[in-house]
């Protein structure tokens, strides 16, 4: 049984894609998207288990066009967390991140599918250090292989944008967990309650083009300013406060000779080379 919906909204889908569905925010968003469409189809190349009601579980690798294009065939929007979401070796990166989402952006082409909220990452400006706030239009940073990636992604989507009128919402996750696990993610935590307002409003909102907001609750302590995400109309309403105490008191001093606790990546900024 899945709780009521947490975003208020009459809209409606006929069938959302939802692909990284094994991975854990695709778990969650499992139990929740229903709530906002006819039909859930699931993709992942992890076992998604049988479909539950108004599901469809669709299995198709990122890196076959063909699969992709079945895939996308009449969809009206994705949400798309597909692919590598971890520092790892460039070939795997390569073929999910890159090849994969030009092969998705293409079969949303073809389909006729007008918006893509694409999971980009806090990663894709990990190399701004944790003393700066920055916002949508400062440059990328990004702090390893996996947000050069996503800076490809944003670029990619800015692209499909901009020649086909695909609409798409890059959603920068922070850190979304139960709750944060050490004193950075004070900063880019955001609640699974949030994480559904967060993707129910980039869906529902009447006009995006190409926007990019970052995905984080209304913490007290910021590396990211929203505002020129405002239009899209996410208002979270947890923050990372109630837990500072338990956070702080279990790393109360940090090293300040490792680069994860001077740079908003985090331990993204040291990881690999992987050879």
């Amino acid at each position: 049984m899945t709780s009521a919906p947490v975003a208020t909204t009459p809209l409606r889908f006929k069938r959302l894609l939802l692909t990284g569905a094994a991975g854990g925010l695709g778990r969650e968003l499992r139990q929740r998207l229903p709530h906002y469409c006819d039909t859930l189809r699931l993709s992942d190349i992890a076992d998604l288990g049988s479909a539950g009601p108004r599901e469809e579980v669709v299995p198709a690798r990122l890196e076959d066009a063909p699969a992709v294009l079945q895939l996308l065939e009449g969809v009206d929007a994705v949400v798309h967390l597909g692919g590598v979401s971890t520092e790892q070796p460039w070939e795997p990166i390569l073929q999910a991140n890159i090849v994969g989402l030009y092969n998705l952006y293409e079969a949303a082409r073809k389909q006729g599918v007008k918006r893509v909220l694409f999971a980009s990452s806090n990663h894709v400006t990990g190399f701004y250090r944790q003393d700066e706030v920055i916002d949508a239009r400062d440059p990328m940073r990004p702090d390893g292989l996996y947000g050069l990636s996503k800076a490809f992604g944003e670029s990619l989507s800015r692209f499909y944008w901009d020649r086909y009128g695909i609409q798409t919402v890059c959603l920068r996750i922070g850190s979304s967990f139960p709750e944060p696990r050490n004193r950075r993610m004070l900063a880019t935590w955001m609640s699974y309650d949030d994480l559904e307002r967060l993707v129910v409003a980039a869906l529902t909102a009447p006009v995006v083009g190409h926007s990019i907001i970052f995905g984080i609750s209304d913490n007290h302590t910021r590396f990211y300013d929203n505002t020129y995400g405002a239009h899209i109309g996410y208002r979270p309403q947890d923050s990372s406060e109630p837990f500072r105490a338990k956070v702080e008191a279990a790393e109360p001093v940090l090293d300040m000779n490792d680069p994860a606790n001077v740079y908003q990546g985090g331990p993204f900024v040291r990881t690999g080379p992987f050879e």
